[in-house]
């Protein structure tokens, strides 16, 4: 079994897919772009887009929906017979970032600055002094979409200078509305100017942009870290590394030649804010989907596909920080480079239970790739994943799982260079179950 860059799946370490990983986030700074790279990569080895208003035929091959900043793709056997389940691996295109307010110049003190608002759960302090660009889409009164992607420095917030707040060191504290506000110029404010500067990047005319979706990012790369380069240093590595690890599985096993179940990928988006939208796992795209796949295959019991299905949930989690141990569970402390993380939470924060411990073993076994265990410590509450979410609307068997890393929901976080690549070879065997 090999990955789209012909090395054996399973190997501990193969540095081709972390580079790959690499050239996937530095060109995926919105979700829009995200999808679309994975759509570009799907189309290459012969999946189809198909569009939600047609009337979709069965058969053997691969296929993809996308919609806004979602996708599901899935890739159905030679000579399956149904009903048969599904092997599903989810995770989110989105990460906390500021994105562009509806109306957007502003500025005040003889600057020009870019009105924002913060999305998801954003570590403030992480966006400051840092050069910034531009991406997300704009929408045509025709009703087409571009993308956009202003990948120089553009935008910045500054940071107010040590000589103007001595106490700075001792904590900070910043105000959403007042002092996340990135500045991009000199001079009087100008109403329509962003858009129509975003409007000639996107090639359009500005007149005819109807509506848009954009956010800044970090422009500077991501890079190898450390001494030996075992670390790797990236922006929206919460949670692209899902996403990619989740496409590499699914293409290399729709070369397997021997499934017996459907695999399918499923990112969405929003999951930094709930989840709750048409192209978020609290949303209907899944579940419709899978069964107008089972319809389209000609099988009458959608009850019984469901009953055999597995999802895994993959979502970034926290490595034991060496300057905040005490925040972990003095008994769980995954590292990087360690292998994936299986999240466990009694409250149902994660999905994961017994069966899915079981699971998600068995494949890391099959895999030949070791796996860690999360826990948060019982006085800190854990965040929560579209696991939950999906086994609750499906009513399907589901597990959650990720990688270990620092720096979580910062503009530039921190993981094991081992580890995308070990999870992609758990998922590919989880797929091929």
């Amino acid at each position: 079994m090999t990955s789209p860059h012909g090395q054996p799946l399973g190997h501990r370490f193969d540095r081709a897919h972390t580079d790959d990983l690499i050239g996937y986030i530095a060109a995926s700074p919105s979700p829009y772009h995200a999808v679309a790279n994975a759509a570009e990569r799907l189309e290459a080895l012969g999946f189809r887009r198909l569009a939600e208003t047609d009337r979709w035929e069965g058969g053997p091959g691969g296929r993809y929906v996308l919609r806004g900043g979602a996708l599901i793709a899935w890739f159905v056997p030679e000579g399956v017979s149904g009903p048969t389940g599904f092997r599903v691996v989810g995770g989110h295109t989105d990460s906390p970032n500021l994105r562009v307010k509806p109306r957007p110049d502003t500025g005040r003190a003889g600057w020009r600055q870019v009105a924002v608002e913060l999305y998801g759960g954003t570590l403030q302090n992480t966006w400051l002094d840092r050069d910034l660009g531009l991406s997300g889409r704009l929408a045509l009164k025709d009703g087409s979409e571009h993308l956009v992607f202003v990948d120089r420095p553009l935008l910045r917030v500054p940071q107010l200078a040590i000589h103007l707040d001595r106490s700075v060191n001792e904590g900070m504290s910043l105000d959403k509305q007042v002092h996340m506000t990135p500045v991009w110029g000199l001079g009087p404010v100008v109403e329509g100017e962003l858009i129509e500067y975003v409007a000639k990047e996107a090639g359009v005319a500005a007149g005819d942009v109807a509506g848009w979706d954009l956010m800044v990012h970090d422009v500077q790369p991501p890079a190898y870290l450390g001494r030996d380069r075992e670390l790797l240093a990236a922006p929206r590595l919460d949670n692209l590394v899902s996403v990619h690890a989740g496409l590499a599985a699914l293409l290399a096993a729709a070369g397997s030649g021997d499934l017996a179940h459907i695999p399918v990928l499923a990112a969405f988006d929003h999951e930094e804010v709930g989840s709750a939208s048409t192209t978020g796992a609290g949303g209907p795209l899944l579940e419709n989907t899978l069964r107008r796949i089972i319809g389209s295959e000609g099988w009458d019991d959608q009850a019984r596909a469901f009953a055999d299905t597995l999802c895994l949930s993959s979502d970034v989690g926290h490595a034991v920080h060496p300057n905040y141990a005490e925040r972990h569970d003095p008994d769980h402390h995954p590292v990087p480079n360690g292998g994936p993380i299986l999240k466990v939470n009694a409250n149902q924060r994660y999905a994961t239970d017994a069966t899915g411990r079981a699971v998600w073993a068995a494949a890391c076994d099959r895999a030949g790739v070791p796996w860690q265990a999360f826990v948060s410590r019982n006085s800190i509450p854990c965040g929560s994943t579209i696991g939950p979410i999906t086994a609750t609307r499906l009513g399907v068997e589901t597990v959650d799982v990720g990688i270990a890393m620092l720096s979580m929901h910062s503009a530039r976080e921190l993981c094991g260079a081992s580890d995308p690549y070990l999870l992609a070879s758990a998922m590919n065997a989880f797929l091929e179950s």
